[in-house]
């Protein structure tokens, strides 16, 4: 789920990791068309999956110091998806890409350009039929809220009885209220957040939207750089005294940004890493006039290519002051890469890379101490930072202390996931089983008043670690079918109530631990029993209920009490929206729902790496 550079480097640009993700601005017409004879048109802008075939097969041209007329691939970056598109259908670029079809070169402008080929111009609230009124924001610290990616600092994605505004009995009455469809989106990955009576959302057409909660009118919109993914934090742009409230975010080019809530005028953009593959995929926690961003990346998909100078990136945590953007504190997760050897062609490789932080960081205010899980490795070997729970100074950013889950994993992209099945030197000897740390980690207090941490791992495990022993396991639960099963994973995260945690797992179904104990209580089966749905996206609870989605585009309500289902909704269907735009559900595969104010929010339309695409955000009540 992770990045790189060549011998010329530093490269500055940012990549999507997709099959499609091909440039064809190279100075041999062929260099990088090899790929583009296996995409479907099908597979659009969001549709994560394969490995990034830019860095794959274009890189030798576009970054590469010795071919002065090839545009820099930051400098493309910055195009917008017309202008490439012009490029390589009647301009400069016209013989480079004569093999490939008028479909192929629109989704190739599409992700190059970061949005879809005239959403710039449909994506704008101004040419939307269902404005709002115009009207004074309510003071968002006030009234029911979820803010954020985890409701709260401690990432608990639990909503309470006054803020859910919604209890057990009534959950079988929630009806669809309104629906709004993205234009021309595909990747409805942009979990939304509530405050002020408004829903603060960002989409992977390159805006972010202000809706109102009960109706879904438009307030404003706001064209970002690139798509976002993450959630959006609601909070004060400087001291408790101020008046003034900004939405914080990232997006897929490492950009973090801070946008009046009020208007949607921009305050301030940060770039927040260099590195051409970094990207923000989860959403950064503001706590106290800082702002805490994490860095992610694509780069671990480059090396099934021996062109490739594979590996450079690092992951970090990066704080902001919430008010300027000025960096305070920036904490990388491994050592910068230095040249290690060169492989058979000549191809300078580099080590250590990887260890992405793709999970929104914990706050514990009274340890004054900040938490988040890494990825695995790119190159080995491995460090004991990889597939970790990292604790650092929420002044400093200084390492506290780090728990290791799995060792020596060392997991890149094309390398055919196994020992001796390498495409090329920069594959890992020992391949690792990419048991990254997706999830937010989640702080509770027990009845006893000792505090745990909550770590579910991508291996089925969930750990439960003790914050004033540098972490040390308290207790640890395999939820996976089998010992070391790649079937039943954990990825994107949990919730935890006063009692237990719930997770949901990649073999279609959700578990409920007792996390005093550790103890299972209870797993429900979401799928049928061998299909390939997964549930393993994020869970939100409320007193008595947990909800999660699947790859199948279902939306379910639970027990909390023994898992039997409540309530469900297929949102994998075709659906008439308020801003008359033509949306379709899909998959549920990463975000959780959102819930309050007696309403629950979903976007529909996207499982990461395969699944149902989809463009629309739901909106249901009593």
């Amino acid at each position: 789920m992770h990045a790189t550079h060549r011998s010329f480097r530093p490269l500055n640009f940012q990549p999507f990791k997709a099959s499609l993700s091909v440039f064809l601005i190279c100075a041999t017409p062929l260099i990088c068309t090899s790929v583009m004879a296996q995409a479907s048109a099908q597979q659009r802008l969001g549709t994560e999956f394969g490995i990034s075939a830019f860095e794959r097969e274009c890189t030798k041209c576009h970054g590469n110091s010795a071919v002065e007329r090839a545009p820099s691939p930051a400098a493309i970056r910055q195009m917008p998806p017309e202008r490439i598109y012009e490029a390589i259908t009647t301009g400069d670029m016209k013989t480079q890409a004569a093999n490939l079809s008028d479909e192929q070169k629109k989704r190739l402008a599409e992700y190059m350009g970061g949005r879809p080929l005239g959403s710039e111009a449909l994506g704008d609230a101004a040419q939307m039929p269902n404005r709002c009124p115009a009207q004074a924001l309510s003071d968002p610290s006030k009234g029911p809220a979820w803010n954020g990616w985890g409701v709260d600092a401690h990432n608990t994605r639990f909503q309470d009885a006054a803020g859910a505004g919604l209890t057990v009995a009534q959950i079988p009455g929630l009806k669809l209220k309104w629906a709004f469809g993205f234009p021309l989106g595909v990747s409805a990955f942009g979990q939304p957040s509530v405050a002020a009576g408004r829903v603060f959302v960002g989409s992977d057409i390159g805006y972010v939207y202000a809706l109102d909660a009960k109706t879904g009118c438009v307030y404003w919109s706001y064209k970002t750089k690139a798509a976002v993914r993450t959630a959006v934090t609601v909070g004060r742009t400087g001291s408790a005294a101020s008046s003034r409230y900004a939405v914080y975010f990232g997006d897929m080019q490492a950009n973090a940004y801070a946008v009046d809530a009020a208007s949607g005028a921009l305050l301030w953009t940060k770039r927040v890493e260099d590195h051409f593959a970094a990207r923000i995929t989860a959403a950064p926690t503001l706590y106290e006039g800082r702002l805490y961003v994490p860095v992610s990346t694509s780069e671990g998909f480059s090396a099934s290519t021996p062109d490739y100078p594979c590996c450079t990136f690092r992951g970090s945590v990066v704080a902001l002051n919430a008010a300027t953007g000025d960096q305070v504190w920036k904490t990388y997760t491994i050592p910068e890469s230095k040249p290690t050897k060169k492989n058979s062609i000549g191809t300078q490789l580099y080590a250590p890379s990887g260890v992405a932080v793709w999970n929104s960081p914990t706050v514990d205010a009274k340890r004054k101490t900040i938490y988040f899980g890494t990825g695995d490795a790119a190159t080995e070997p491995a460090p004991e930072t990889s597939d970790s729970i990292m604790a650092v100074d929420i002044d400093t950013g200084k390492v506290r202390w780090v728990f290791q889950a799995e060792p020596n994993d060392a997991t890149l992209g094309g390398c055919g996931g196994r020992a001796g099945a390498k495409s090329n030197e920069a594959c890992p000897e020992h391949p690792g089983p990419d048991w990254d740390f997706g999830a937010s980690a989640i702080l509770k207090t027990l009845a006893n008043g000792r505090d745990i941490l909550l770590a579910p791992n991508k291996s089925g495990i969930v750990f439960a670690l003790d914050p004033d022993r540098k972490g040390a396991v308290i207790w640890k639960t395999n939820l996976a079918e089998r010992e070391g099963s790649r079937g039943t994973n954990l990825v994107w995260g949990g919730s935890a109530d006063q009692r237990n945690v719930y997770v949901g797992l990649t073999g279609g179904a959700i578990s409920a631990i007792q996390f005093a104990t550790g103890e299972k209580l209870w797993t429900t089966r979401l799928a049928e029993a061998g299909s390939r749905e997964s549930n393993a996206a994020a869970s939100s609870a409320i007193p008595g209920a947990v909800f999660i989605g699947g790859t199948d585009g279902k939306l379910h309500a639970l027990a909390t009490s023994d898992g039997h289902e409540i309530w469900s909704f297929d949102t994998a269907r075709d659906f008439t929206t308020v801003n008359q735009v033509q949306a379709h559900g899909g998959s549920i595969g990463s975000i959780g729902p959102t819930i309050a104010g007696g309403m629950v929010f979903i976007g529909s339309g996207y499982s990461v790496t395969s699944g149902i695409p989809g463009n629309v955000l739901l909106a249901f009540g009593l």
